[in-house]
């Protein structure tokens, strides 16, 4: 394994890019550097292209559940709170909810099931 950090360039919608340091599964490590590009500047490597209003729904709701509640809620609880059937979820996140979504709304691993 490499000791070399690995980062993500993030651009903001007024412009702006900054480079976002992330562990060897691709999720954030900071959590507080977190915003909305990225999201979407990790996106395509969780096999969605385009990011759609409807994958930031989820996105947001993801990240505003984790940052009151420290931890990922149930799929369950995702897919009742966002209408959404499993189907559809991985439709939007081919790589699951726990990789893909979690990962863009910039919570840790999640260690169990999401």
């Amino acid at each position: 394994m490499s000791d070399t950090p690995a980062y993500v360039t993030v651009k903001e919608s007024n412009g702006s890019e900054a480079k976002v340091a992330i562990d060897e599964d691709g999720y954030i490590k900071n959590l507080s550097e977190w915003t909305e590009g990225f999201a979407y500047a990790v996106a395509k490597d969780e096999g969605v292209d385009p990011v759609t209003e409807e994958h930031m729904k989820v996105v947001r709701y993801l990240r505003k559940y984790y940052v009151e509640f420290e931890t990922c809620p149930p799929i369950s609880k995702v897919l009742r709170d966002n209408g959404l059937t499993v189907r559809k979820l991985y439709e939007l996140f081919p790589t699951g909810p726990a990789k893909g979504a979690c990962r863009m709304a910039g919570a840790p691993k999640p260690t169990g099931c999401v």
